[in-house]
């Protein structure tokens, strides 16, 4: 025998303090670092250290760190381990922690700690030698029985597991060439036990005492995996492969049991999933699938990846509705009576949904058709979409798509990949459990792109009624017929759809409402729902139409009716306020010596004016119900009006004329300011403008350039050259709104004609049109919105291009009837229709018409 120096350890050693596991010499283990003394203790240490010697660390088990340097050392655990840090990985995010990789060297015993802080170090004793063990006769004489018996339960334990995984041929031959002496530490470490039998042989400084304590160890973990091989004998093979060094932590306490539980629940949910495969309805194609992947599943050991994924795609498969549909309710007068009592106006599209009933009494596999509505927020197009679910009697699902930018979310990933999922499609059939729901899409005009693909274009599959029947997933990777699914999408605009996109949806514009219609709004639905939400009754509150009226006018200014029902939300609070207040104080005066005060009563009006809703002057008198909401409550409540009336105020003076703009939102009427100063004939356009709107202004200065002495337009040193030592500066208020388009055209030519001619423009008149240089007026978009913006504006005459009188059939009859359509098709007749008398041509006499 070769004899070897052995290697001594520091005596002196920093201290690591850790509770979650025990690290046993030989053993390799990773411990998180995340309190104050061991920190300091890595970065002191380890991380400034140079040497080997720095390296060398005292391993605690057993023993938490405090969370702070305050709190005094716990009682430490007297044996510890002394470990080599092999790895430092940290990271000071979202705080400090460090995570070690320490290897065990050998035992020590804590002799006296010498200091506590910034890190506890003691003087060590060692308790086992780090020399080579020779591996010869006479060493295995010495270990004697003890060892050899050992040993052959190593052997038999490695031996049962399969050789041909690389860590379990490479325990084999450590077995034969590591001394004995070292296998009880590390045979330790590899089988599962608890960290308190860890810690038990740990303790064990003597060798014989460590064999006699790890035997039984072994013992029971060669038991366990032969109950386990017994129940897996008809697939004993695999088994073999998959059986890790470290077995099922639920074999650890009674090998077995739960095994053989869990081995029939899952053995019971494969044959009831075959059994729905079989008895489901689903396509030939679909079902070769579902069979092919549950044999591969039959094959499959439980403990790969893949049983998971497979076993929940069989799942879907069997839960997607494949031919369950539900009967439509087809009988068009109760559809009608039943939209009606849901919705108020919206003529256009009851109309369409009608037509899709009738048509469905005729034909039963009618294809469900594509509709997008198209309107301002506030409108109720998406709880039409649900109107229509529940005329129809079908299902409703709501996907959001705004802000998607993944075509996964249509399409779904591949099951190739990690977390893999059905798209919201599939997913959504899942949901409702029918193939002929009402598939709500909102906000298709907001879908995003990104380098994940483009959402859109995977729609383009799904919303076009000849592709559709034969739509594939990713996850599913088998067609499913989506023909019978109405699909209604919902968008403020169609400016941000793609074309082809576009193109497979049936656009139906939903306009905004007209005051009118927005009182019958308010009194049948917003007024009952705001009721029923604050627990109201009408004997409690009364609001007058007229109230509602002034709602609408002077405290929200909006196509839909959102804004008036926070309005009216805020009043029933108010209301709700006072009725709470009132109930307590009679409950205060229906005592016997308050009887007398019973006819006093606070009223909301008194000589035509009302006191303030949050009134608490006289708080002994309750409120008389009904609680009236007029103008003066209304101020209490809501504030000063927010919008007024200023459009005779703001066109007092020449160069103002009053233009119509279509946002999202709906209809705006805008303002167009212009002023003229000495200068050097620049042309200044401010007020966030686009291209297209400045060359319109760029048009209407050149028309009028070259109309000047047709129509006596001077400047102000009587030139009939406009730019003549004279500057024009347009503006077009709400500065901080972009504007763009070209339907300003005629307002920006109406503004300059009224500067340069010194006339005032009509206060009750709007405009809009393009316009050409020749002066022609051209046809523009939004008509219906533009109009009911200038209706709520409160103005009386509209000049609009004669190519655009079709699109007045579209306006209510009040709306046709209140306002004073002028169709003009050049420059000549808005100007006349702009101005009180007309915009005559001056006559020039002494010049003859030429006859060439």
């Amino acid at each position: 025998m070769s004899s070897v120096s052995p290697i001594q350890i520091p005596s002196r050693l920093p201290l690591l303090l850790t509770h979650e596991g025990v690290l046993l010499p030989g053993s390799t283990m990773r411990t998180s670092v995340d309190s104050a003394r061991n920190l300091q203790l890595v970065r002191s240490r380890l991380l400034k250290g140079t040497s080997l010697q720095s390296t060398i660390l005292g391993v605690i088990p057993n023993t938490p760190d405090p969370a702070s340097d305050a709190q005094d050392l716990p009682p430490l655990h007297r044996i510890g381990t002394a470990a080599l840090a092999v790895q430092v990985v940290g990271s000071n995010w979202p705080k400090p922690h460090y995570t070690l990789l320490i290897t065990g060297l050998c035992r020590f015993q804590i002799v006296q700690v010498v200091k506590e802080k910034p890190y506890p170090v003691a003087e060590v004793e060692q308790l086992d030698r780090l020399e080579e063990f020779p591996n010869t006769c006479k060493t295995r004489e010495e270990l004697g029985e003890l060892s050899e018996q050992f040993y052959k339960y190593a052997v038999q334990l490695v031996e049962m597991l399969d050789m041909s995984v690389p860590a379990v041929a490479k325990l084999r031959r450590l077995l034969d060439s590591l001394p004995r002496e070292a296998l009880p530490d590390i045979l330790t470490s590899i089988i599962r036990t608890s960290n308190k039998e860890k810690l038990q042989i740990l303790d064990a400084v003597s060798l014989e005492e460590r064999f006699k304590m790890t035997i039984p160890l072994l013992v029971r973990q060669i038991e366990g995996l032969k109950l386990l091989q017994k129940t897996r004998k008809h697939k004993q093979d695999d088994d073999k492969r998959v059986i890790a060094i470290r077995p099922m932590r639920r074999i650890t306490h009674v090998p077995g049991a739960l095994a053989d539980e869990d081995e029939d629940e899952d053995n019971d949910d494969i044959v009831m999933l075959e059994k729905k495969i079989r008895t489901s309805s689903m396509p030939e194609q679909a079902h070769k699938v579902c069979v092919k992947e549950i044999k591969r599943l039959k094959k499959m050991p439980q403990s790969m990846p893949e049983y998971a994924l497979t076993r929940n795609y069989l799942e879907l498969m069997v839960e997607l509705p494949w031919n369950k549909s539900t009967t439509d309710r087809l009988d068009i007068r109760a559809a009608r009576v039943l939209l009606d009592n849901d919705h108020y106006a919206m003529e256009k599209l009851k109309k369409r949904v009608l037509e899709y009933l009738a048509v469905r009494q005729l034909k039963n596999n009618l294809k469900g058709p594509i509709l997008c509505f198209v309107g301002p927020p506030g409108v109720g197009k998406t709880s039409v979409g649900r109107s229509v679910a529940k005329t129809l009697g079908r299902e409703f699902h709501r996907i959001a798509l705004g802000g998607v930018c993944d075509q996964s979310d249509i399409r779904g990933h591949r099951r190739t990949y990690v977390g893999s999922m059905p798209g919201r499609i599939i997913n959504g059939l899942k949901t409702v459990g029918v193939n002929n729901p009402v598939f709500l899409l909102d906000e298709v005009d907001k879908l995003g792109k990104s380098l994940q693909g483009d959402p859109a274009a995977a729609l383009l599959e799904v919303l076009d009624p000849e592709q559709n029947h034969n739509f594939t997933d990713h996850y599913l990777n088998v067609a499913f017929d989506l023909s019978q699914v109405l699909f209604i999408a919902t968008a403020n605009t169609t400016a941000t759809i793609p074309p082809a996109l576009l193109d497979r949806m049936e656009i139906i514009q939903v306009p905004g409402y007209t005051q009118e219609e927005k009182i019958e709004i308010a009194h049948r639905h917003l007024i009952p729902k705001q009721l029923e939400q604050h627990g109201l009754t009408p004997q409690q509150i009364q609001i007058p139409q007229v109230t509602t009226l002034d709602i609408i006018t002077r405290y929200t200014r909006e196509a839909g009716v959102r804004s008036l029902d926070r309005k009216l939300g805020a009043i029933c609070r108010a209301v709700a306020v006072k009725v709470a207040e009132g109930q307590h104080r009679e409950a205060r005066l229906d005592r016997p010596d308050a009887a007398e005060g019973e006819g006093c009563k606070e009223h909301i009006l008194e000589d035509g004016k009302s006191s303030p809703v949050s009134d608490t002057t006289d708080l002994a008198l309750p409120p008389e119900m009904p609680i009236l909401i007029d103008f003066h409550a209304l101020k209490d409540i809501l504030g000063p009006p927010m919008y007024e009336m200023e459009v005779s105020e703001r066109l007092s003076q020449p160069g103002v004329a009053i233009g119509l703009a279509w946002t999202p939102l709906g209809g705006e009427i805008m303002f167009v300011e212009a002023s003229r100063m000495d200068g050097e004939g620049q042309l200044t356009l401010t007020g966030q403008l686009g291209n297209v709107m400045k060359e319109s202004a760029h048009l209407a200065i050149s028309w009028l350039r070259s109309n000047a002495k047709k129509y006596h337009l001077t400047n102000a040193s009587g030139s009939f050259d406009l730019l003549e030592n004279t500057d024009i500066h347009l503006h077009f208020p709400a500065g901080a709104v972009t504007k763009d388009g070209p339907s300003a055209g005629v307002t920006i030519a109406t503004c300059l004609a009224s500067l340069f001619s010194g006339r005032l423009v009509r206060s009750d008149v709007a405009m809009t049109g393009e316009i050409t240089l020749r002066g022609l007026v051209l046809p523009v978009g939004g008509i219906k919105d533009k109009a009911l913006a200038a209706h709520r504006a409160g103005l009386k005459r509209v000049i609009i291009p004669q190519r655009n009188e079709k699109d007045l059939e579209e306006l209510p009859a009040n709306v046709r009837q209140d306002l004073s359509f002028i169709t003009a098709s050049c420059l000549d007749e808005v100007l006349n229709a702009a101005f009180d008398g007309g915009f005559t041509v001056k006559a020039r006499p002494g010049l003859l018409n030429s006859k060439l």
